[in-house]
């Protein structure tokens, strides 16, 4: 079974995503998985070429078995610099209609058919995330007590109470050594078995005994973890701490609609309007090319334009302006 990983945004419709991988790690080779590419750490993913970045192979004695293969390894592909399409691999590969063999070269169009979005990935329990989040915020805070009641609030989502102590009776699981943690959450006890140090962007373990591997990076005080194509930011916080930051002032995103941004890096080639022209819902404002394909970028509504920002021949960031409207 193969799968194409893409620099490659899918929920912006698939739009190229050029840039420097920062930070590149394959998954492992074995006698399941295979990958090939001709990229590395530090490449540069450009605007003048296909943006694929490798073919992800795996085998197994029955599909299902290749199906795990694949999702483990997908789990395990950490990119970062560029947007990709794991998530949306993932996606396709957990659905049951996949799963079945019931898909047909219609497949996407009938399942993605108005675009790809978070709500087309599978459910995943909050207890994978919040037990890896709060370990990892154990391990780091050394100096501070890493037992007791703590609150894990999921960006977007709930605040979760939990009890987290340590158990070191049970020492080791089938990928090595690990420390044994109990995460008693939601009236639910959980046992994770992990051994992580604090930077390694890849966090391996077993929770409930089933093997898991979490990808583990920061936003800010937030640990953001990724996992079957899933993302999800948690900020774990003592009990006091999560009383406090609940009467934080929450800052509203800045009002864009009034600006026309370029969806992708790429080249201006073309800017249709000037200051002052009237603009109807539909009409070309303007091209941009990437990838060796020219994009054209229309008006949503009506409008006036107020100020242009960007001259034919400019090479252009992601989300640059180009326009803005009165």
């Amino acid at each position: 079974m193969e799968a194409r990983v893409y620099a490659e945004d899918p929920f912006r419709n698939f739009l190229p995503s050029i840039g420097r991988l920062v930070r590149y790690q394959e998954p492992a080779a074995s006698a399941h998985v295979r990958v090939d590419s001709g990229v590395g750490e530090g490449d540069e993913i450009s605007m003048y070429y296909d943006p694929m970045i490798a073919k992800l192979i795996v085998s197994g004695e029955t599909r299902d078995a290749a199906i795990r293969h694949m999702g483990e390894a997908l789990d395990a592909y950490y990119i970062r610099g560029v947007s990709h399409n794991i998530p949306f691999l993932n996606a396709v590969i957990s659905h049951q209609r996949f799963i079945d063999g019931d898909i047909s070269t219609a497949f996407i169009d009938e399942t993605y058919g108005d675009g790809f979005s978070l709500a087309h990935m599978a459910q995943k329990d909050p207890a994978l995330f919040v037990s890896v989040a709060a370990v990892t915020r154990a391990i780091e805070a050394r100096e501070l007590p890493v037992t007791g009641s703590f609150v894990a609030t999921i960006r977007d989502g709930e605040s979760v109470g939990y009890e987290i102590e340590p158990n070191q009776a049970v020492q080791a699981d089938s990928a090595g050594k690990g420390a044994h943690w109990v995460i008693r959450m939601a009236g639910a006890t959980h046992h994770i078995v992990m051994d992580w140090r604090p930077g390694a962007p890849l966090c391996l373990g077993r929770l409930n005994g089933a093997p898991f591997c979490v990808q583990l990076d920061r936003a800010g005080e937030w640990r953001r973890l990724g996992h079957g194509g899933r993302q999800a930011d948690i900020l774990i916080l003592s009990e006091r701490g999560a009383a406090l930051n609940r009467l934080m002032l929450r800052k509203e995103p800045p009002d864009l609609s009034r600006f026309l941004l370029s969806p992708m890096p790429g080249l201006l080639v073309q800017l249709a309007v000037s200051v002052g022209d009237t603009v109807k819902a539909g009409q070309t404002l303007a091209v941009v090319e990437a990838m060796k394909m020219e994009n054209i970028l229309r008006a949503e509504q009506d409008g006036v334009v107020q100020t242009v920002h960007a001259a034919e021949g400019e090479s252009l960031s992601v989300d640059q302006s180009i326009l803005e409207f009165e």
